[in-house]
């Protein structure tokens, strides 16, 4: 058991796959000798060298073509987009190439791309540097998508996304880049959801760098007596809500959380299907707090759109009686409360 950041542990996972599969190589702007905007890559290219850590054009549309290529001679590219609002320009090659030419090929060309994107906001950061473009790519047939939230996750994860045969896209939550925990000796099963915290009140459903908010709102919570389940999907593509559908069974009241926008969110989809295999035995409502439905606004005013811990408890009153629902079904899109 080791303690590391999240920027550490997926450091020294992607070391670990260099050091496994000689076929493996990153590919990203500034990746090599500056070890990446978040030091992700720090010191790859020193101990691996610049033919398998490769510092590109800043050109995502063909750093990710570039990957195709590479793929279907037998590499396993691993591509950094440096940030979220950047991965736009690649977005015809991971839709139309990464995820397609399996299926098109009868399954005879397989694609072990990684496309790395640090998502999410909370750092402060200009525009274009704080999406969260997740659902965009759990819609598209043939990308599975990864959320890691932690160290033990983010080491694990990014080793086993490059020795799968699937193209996989791991959304790394830049702002929990730096928050430390254990990294354990065995990883856990790559396409499941996972219990954070037990509770019998109440189910919070959430992913990614909105899984430590979560865990304050269930510790606020329990001060007052209320006992809150937090389930990390950490598999966006494919889900795994046997954990969730089981905790909403016990609890009877859900909300879903995400950074990103409200309308057609993944917490859409994932409230649709508890509704579907939950519904005679929910209390209330599946309660959701999101992003709203606007730009990523400045960074002086990006607080008052990331869900926050009282926004999650207010949600979460409000499945405990009928006012309330109509309360969480009242966080309209639209606009900054």
């Amino acid at each position: 058991m080791t303690r590391m950041s999240i920027a550490a542990a997926l450091n020294a996972g992607l070391r670990k796959a260099l050091e496994a599969d000689r076929h493996v190589m990153l590919m990203g702007e500034d990746i090599g000798r500056l070890g990446g905007v978040f030091r992700v890559t720090d010191g790859l290219q020193k101990d691996f060298g610049p033919a398998r850590v490769i510092d590109t054009p800043l050109a995502e549309s063909a750093i990710v073509g570039t990957a195709v290529g590479l793929a279907m001679r037998g590499y396993r590219p691993v591509v950094e987009i440096q940030f979220d609002g950047f991965v736009y320009p690649a977005y015809d090659q991971i839709v139309n190439q990464v995820a397609r030419l399996h299926s098109r090929s009868g399954g005879t060309q397989r694609m072990p791309i990684v496309i790395r994107i640090p998502y999410g906001g909370g750092i402060g950061a200009i525009e274009h540097h704080s999406e969260s473009p997740e659902a965009q790519f759990v819609m598209t047939p043939g990308l599975k998508v990864l959320a890691p939230s932690s160290p033990h996750d983010a080491y694990w994860m990014v080793q086993q996304a490059v020795a799968s045969d699937d193209p996989i896209v791991l959304m790394e939550p830049k702002r929990r880049y730096w928050e430390t925990g254990e990294v354990g000796d065995d990883p856990d099963p790559l396409w499941s959801s996972q219990v954070r915290r037990p509770g019998g009140d109440a189910t919070l459903v959430t992913y990614g760098p909105m899984v430590a908010t979560c865990l304050a709102a269930a510790e606020a919570a329990a001060a007052e007596d209320r006992e809150i389940e937090v389930v990390d999907l950490r598999t966006l593509s494919p889900l795994d809500l046997a954990p969730v559908v089981a905790s909403v069974r016990r609890t009877g009241r859900v909300v879903v959380v995400h950074e990103a926008q409200r309308t057609l969110g993944l917490g859409a989809e994932v409230a649709a299907r508890i509704t579907e295999q939950c519904f005679f035995h929910l209390e209330a409502p599946v309660g959701r707090v999101t992003g709203y439905d606007i730009h990523y606004p400045p960074s002086r005013a990006e607080e008052h759109f990331l869900p926050d811990v009282d926004r999650i408890l207010d949600a979460v009153d409000a499945t405990f009686d009928a006012a309330g629902a109509e309360l969480a079904s009242s966080e309209r899109p639209g606009g900054i409360a």
